[in-house]
């Protein structure tokens, strides 16, 4: 119990909430925000009194440091700094880097590697927005596709093939072009995936990237592992971190129904389920306890995700309640 007259410590902000902010501030300090993206990072800080208090944390912050965004869509002094600055490695960046992690409510805002990978994001070879999907035709014939929310840089040469995955998820089918004698290698922030001739997705997660193999094989060496190489085969999965692999498991036969615009699931709870149809739309898709271990199954048409929530209620007993376009909530009917 406190004492009388002691002011109670904020509550924690939440991980999610953290990174979402950081997403924010990194898009704000590109100076490529457009009206809509504007609009819609004041929505996302109205949807939630959490997120005014992330965000209230960034601006209490910067004025300690005079950065100050006056408008919310002007770069600051700050921001200004750390886009002409040099890699990482450079001291100004790690200062500024190091301000953007300041404590918020007893966790980190923002870790240095994701401003630093959000805003690389930006400016990545090829992206998509929240949603969006992509197919791109890469010069040795290999087929590369981003899923919703995903960045890529390509660098092919003569010694390697190498695809950079900064954000999101890509699926890889390789090629036998001009060029493809050279390895093909996938690198995310914890490892290198190397192909084998093969057709393989990649997925960059919080501190883990996971990879499925649909044909032939990879090899999956984490950064910081000093074992041999793990070799995984057709029809298996892996998550894996900097340090080591997982234990590879059967991959989901719909894995990458996706790239064909599509989410299928088989017997999955809807938490499940809503928390993998939020990665395709923008602004928060919350699931009550009371319904989260419902289940369901089915074939699902990933170009309208509003059309799925509206379909929620005929096969379940739930209602759709919409505060917003960016903020639904999956609850029991009444």
């Amino acid at each position: 119990m406190s004492k009388l007259g002691e002011r109670a410590a904020p509550a924690a902000i939440s991980d999610a909430v953290q990174q979402q902010a950081a997403e924010w501030l990194t898009m704000l300090m590109s100076g490529e925000m457009n009206e809509t993206e504007q609009a819609a990072w004041q929505r996302w800080r109205g949807a939630d009194p959490e997120h005014e208090r992330a965000w209230q944390h960034i601006e209490a912050v910067s004025q300690r440091y005079k950065g100050v965004y006056a408008d919310g869509a002007q770069r600051t002094a700050a921001a200004q700094a750390l886009a002409s600055a040099g890699p990482p490695a450079s001291g100004k960046r790690r200062q500024l880097l190091a301000w953007l992690g300041v404590a918020a409510g007893g966790g980190l805002l923002a870790a240095q590697t994701n401003a630093w990978d959000g805003a690389r994001s930006l400016r990545a070879d090829y992206r998509t927005a929240t949603g969006e999907r992509r197919d791109v035709a890469l010069a040795d014939g290999s087929v590369l596709s981003l899923n919703t929310g995903s960045a890529v840089n390509v660098r092919f040469d003569a010694r390697r093939r190498l695809i950079e995955l900064l954000a999101g998820e890509i699926l890889v089918t390789s090629g036998q072009g001009a060029g493809s004698d050279a390895p093909l290698v996938v690198a995310t922030r914890e490892g290198l995936v190397r192909a084998l001739g093969t057709r393989f997705s990649v997925r960059q997660q919080d501190g883990v990237s996971s990879v499925d193999v649909f044909e032939s094989a990879v090899e999956i060496r984490p950064r910081d592992g000093d074992g041999a190489p793990l070799r995984l085969a057709a029809g298996r999965g892996v998550a894996f971190s900097r340090q080591a692999p997982g234990a590879p498991h059967a991959i989901d036969a719909y894995a990458d129904a996706w790239s064909r615009g599509q989410l299928i699931v088989d017997d999955v709870t809807l938490g499940d389920f809503l928390a993998d149809l939020a990665r395709y739309r923008p602004g928060i898709i919350h699931c009550a306890p009371e319904v989260a271990q419902l289940r369901l199954s089915g074939v699902f048409p990933l170009a309208d995700t509003a059309r799925i929530l509206n379909m929620l209620p005929n096969s379940l007993p739930v209602q759709v309640r919409s505060r917003t376009a960016y903020w639904v909530t999956v609850e029991p009917v009444p």
